[in-house]
Parts: C-alpha cells; structure tokens; sequence
C-alpha cells in the first residue's frame, strides 16, 4: 500500500464523519427544519456541553450496564459455541432452538424481565446479554465445524484426544470468527441494555433520551443519540485493535492490515 493510500485509508472515517455532520448541519438549516423534530449537530453538541454532568452520569451506567451483559455473553456464547461446533448431534439439536430463540424480539422481553427482577439495571444488563450472545455462538461454532479434518486425524493419530484438538486446533482456527462475533456482539449489546433503559430504569441513556423527549429537548435526545454512537464505535474499534494483533496470522497481505 503506497504512503498516499495508507494516509486516506488512515483518516478517511474522520473525513466521512465530518462530511456527515456538514450535510446534517446544512440540510437541517436550509430546509428550515424545525429543532423540536431534527436538531443541528451544533444544537446537540451545545445540549451535550451543557447536560455533560448528566450525560456523563448517564453514559457511564450504561456503559457499565453494556458490559456486564456483554461479558455474560461472551462466557456463555463461547461455552454453547465449543459444545455446537465439536458436536454435529448438539448442533442439530440446538440450531434450531437458537434460531426460533434469536427470532424472538427482545423488546418483548423486557416486560418479563421487569416482571421477575423489578425495575432497575439487571433487566438492562439480561437484555443487552440475550441479544448479543446469538453472533457470539454462530461465529464460534462456525470456526470450530469448518476445521479441516485431516488436522484432528494427524493430531488424533499423534495420541493427542478430542479435547487437545479442541483447545490446540480448534479454538485457534475459530478467533478470526470469535473476534468478528465480538464486534458485532458488543455493539448490540449496547442496544439491548439502551432499550430494556427506555422501558424499565431509572438510569442510563436510554432512560434519559425518554425524559428529554417528554419534554421535547430533541436537541438532548441527539446528544444521548451520538454519545452512544460514540461508545460502541469506541468499543468496536478495541476489539478491532485486539483482533489485528491475536489474529495476525489470519489478516496477514489483507490491505486492512
């Protein structure tokens, strides 16, 4: 990749970013869009600066909130996924069981979950777990079912058992697909703690987007909007960075790398 390319290919999300929020701006301002319906960006990020302390009250319990049900999800899709990918009679059994339960709209759910646990954060934290874990158990299933065969021969025929291929093969060859399932987990996980949070909770973004709506503070509700854009595009870049350097071997000539 030549120094030209790798510069654009370096800034272009920032480049694209701001590009959007011209459009927005420019848009909004000359078609005369009233704020109470579609604020500014300028509008939103003067209501971040001036509810920062809120906002930032806010963001951290939903962001602690995102995680927990994350990590949930991660230690249990990780777990499912080993015992789907190394059996084909598990496999059969489960797949469709996982798919009629990931059919299922979560937002339904949340009314069940206040039901058992009140209102509070354990139904943020069981939402943004029951609708992350799914990719996390495709994906590593995926890795472990498509291991070429003649690698668990030669390391069977070697003495080695069922659980050395797992855990020596297995699970290697599955990281580019664990990694991809990370981040597309952990950015739905933040959807499913911010709606359990605009239905059951008295804290968190989403609690605060319904209240700033309530009182038609779009302006806020935009801001609310963009902060958590901001933490998933964060936390997907982390494990972005992770995966280029567990999984060098895997992206080694791609032009991302």
């Amino acid at each position: 990749m030549s120094r030209q390319r790798f510069r654009f290919a370096r800034y272009s999300p920032w480049i694209a970013s701001i590009g959007l929020f011209v459009v927005w701006e420019v848009a909004v301002r000359g078609l005369r869009v009233p704020a109470y319906i579609v604020p500014t960006p300028s509008a939103s990020l003067a209501a971040a600066w001036t509810f920062r302390d809120a906002i930032w009250m806010h963001a951290v319990q939903t962001l602690l909130t995102t995680l927990a049900g994350f990590a949930i999800a991660v230690a249990f899709g990780v777990v499912l996924g080993a015992l789907v990918g190394s059996s084909r009679a598990i496999y059969a059994a489960a797949n469709p069981i996982l798919i009629g339960f990931n059919s299922v709209p979560k937002v339904a759910l949340v009314p069940v979950l206040v039901m058992w646990f009140g209102i509070g954060s354990v139904p943020a934290v069981l939402t943004a777990f029951l609708i992350s874990f799914f990719p996390i158990v495709v994906n590593v299933a995926t890795g472990l079912a498509t291991l070429e065969p003649e690698l668990g021969d030669v390391l069977r025929s070697l003495g080695a058992s069922r659980l050395d291929v797992l855990l020596k093969v297995g699970f290697p060859r599955s990281l580019p697909f664990f990694f991809a399932s990370l981040k597309v987990a952990v950015t739905l996980a933040f959807v499913g703690s911010v709606m359990s949070e605009t239905v059951a909770s008295n804290v968190g973004m989403g609690y605060l987007m319904m209240s700033a709506s309530s009182k038609f503070n779009m302006p806020l509700v935009f801001a609310g909007l963009l902060v958590i854009a901001a933490m998933g595009v964060a936390m997907y870049g982390i494990f972005s960075v992770i995966e280029r350097r567990s999984t060098r071997w895997a992206t080694r000539g791609s032009p991302t790398t």
